[in-house]
């Protein structure tokens, strides 16, 4: 381990010990402190922050992307938490925080799962069931993710939860197989039911702003399908009088999932609509829904969203495009909350595919 030093977040005035062998985001998940993420790689910008006191020759940066910090605005005093390790004190400015998220966090906790299931959802996504082996418990909220080990190397690969918290530690998540993907073809070819794997979670902070009553629109596409059904499944479990709809973004039939449980989840939530579309139909395909990429699609079929809570999730080109639909509908940028699959595979499109 390194030196310990000192960082300050304003404007919540939280103070922790970051050790210069962690990330600065790292240290403050172990600390409980769950501050805004989304890939932990450098790719989506969702930690990006300002150092407001401290010299930026104290802070080295992992490998990144200039696309997601290009090099003005590191210049200027921005930086990645995911990829940032302090080696003096700082005083770091979020530029994106929820302080009712910040201050609820829960501690990373590692532990071992055994594979119960691996069932095709899709010809391309795998619905993945682990049980928990050790500890007794991981806690985590409805949207968040966990991390794998890749057997047989140092590195993880991360996915979120489809089922909400239970007594039975057990885990659900929709992966999809890349074909140069590490940890998807290692599922799709290799794991078996009864492998073991180390986990650590619980990460990531799409989860339901419980201090709002807004309606909310939900836009995810391919296996951004988990997280937002994690929510949902909440929601009906726990009741929430919140209206909802969701828009989801497949290329043809052969890419939608989990239509059966979200026309049941429609009778036990308070006002649910599910809005699949489809962005390239096979000729010929019986289709009667809406066709184009999900956000022409909420823009036809939305006037105004003022007033609502939005959650976003999957690819970066969907959640991007997202964004400034929702905006432009109405939807304070404040109230918008995504979470962005970021891959070393073969990149996905607006559609989720």
């Amino acid at each position: 381990m390194g030196e310990k030093h000192v960082v300050r977040f304003e404007p919540v005035g939280i103070e922790i010990e970051v050790d210069e062998d962690q990330t600065i985001l790292r240290a403050a998940a172990e600390n409980g402190v769950q501050l805004m993420h989304g890939c932990k790689e450098g790719q989506c910008a969702a930690c990006k922050s300002f150092v407001l006191e401290g010299d930026m020759d104290d802070i080295e940066l992992d490998r990144y992307s200039t696309f997601a910090l290009p090099d003005y605005e590191k210049e200027e005093g921005s930086t990645l938490l995911c990829r940032a390790h302090a080696y003096g004190d700082l005083v770091i400015e979020l530029l994106q925080y929820d302080e009712e998220i910040i201050r609820n966090g829960l501690p990373l906790t590692r532990g071992v799962v055994e594979v119960v299931a691996i069932e095709p959802v899709t010809h391309d996504m795998r619905h993945l069931v682990v049980k928990l082996v050790e500890p007794a418990e991981i806690k985590f909220f409805p949207g968040q993710y966990m991390d794998f080990l890749v057997p047989g190397t140092d590195e993880t690969r991360s996915f979120s939860m489809a089922n909400t918290p239970n007594r039975e530690g057990i885990f659900e998540f929709v992966v999809k197989v890349y074909p140069d993907g590490l940890f998807s073809q290692f599922l799709d070819t290799r794991l078996q039911v009864g492998d073991r794997l180390e986990v650590e979670a619980p990460f990531g902070t799409f989860t339901l702003r419980e201090n709002r009553t807004s309606d909310i629109v939900f836009v995810g596409g391919g296996a951004g399908m988990a997280p937002v059904l994690g929510l949902l499944r909440s929601m009906a479990e726990r009741g929430v009088q919140r209206r909802a709809r969701f828009y989801y973004g497949a290329r043809t039939t052969r890419d939608l999932c989990f239509e059966k449980e979200l026309a049941e989840l429609g009778e036990k939530l308070f006002d649910f609509t599910f809005v699949p579309a489809l962005s390239e139909p096979d000729p010929g395909e019986e289709w009667d829904g809406h066709v184009g990429l999900i956000t022409e699609v909420v823009k036809k079929n939305e006037t105004s969203l003022e007033g609502m809570d939005a959650y976003v999730c999957g690819p970066p080109p969907m959640v991007d495009a997202a964004i400034v639909t929702l905006t432009a509908l109405g939807v304070n940028e404040h109230n918008i909350y995504y979470d962005k699959f970021t891959t070393t595979g073969e990149q996905e499109g607006e559609d989720g595919q």
